[in-house]
């Protein structure tokens, strides 16, 4: 389960549009959505595109955005 909040927090100090993060990902702006909402899981190689295009190298902050035990 994606830490939405944790995630929107990381694309908001990366500047970068979610527009953008879905052409980079090759998905739809609606369909982005989803995925960091819940609604969708994200497939690794997702989860492996979106780290690089925000940068998330540290191995402890992915497993904390995108594989949550708990998140409202």
């Amino acid at each position: 389960m994606t830490n939405t909040r944790l995630l929107e927090e990381i694309i908001d100090k990366s500047g970068l549009k979610r527009g953008k993060i879905a052409s980079e990902l090759e998905l739809s702006y609606s369909a982005l959505n989803k995925k960091i909402n819940n609604q969708v899981s994200f497939k690794a190689n997702e989860i492996q595109k979106l780290c690089e295009v925000l940068s998330i190298t540290d191995l402890r902050l992915k497993d904390d955005i995108f594989f949550a035990e708990n998140v409202d």
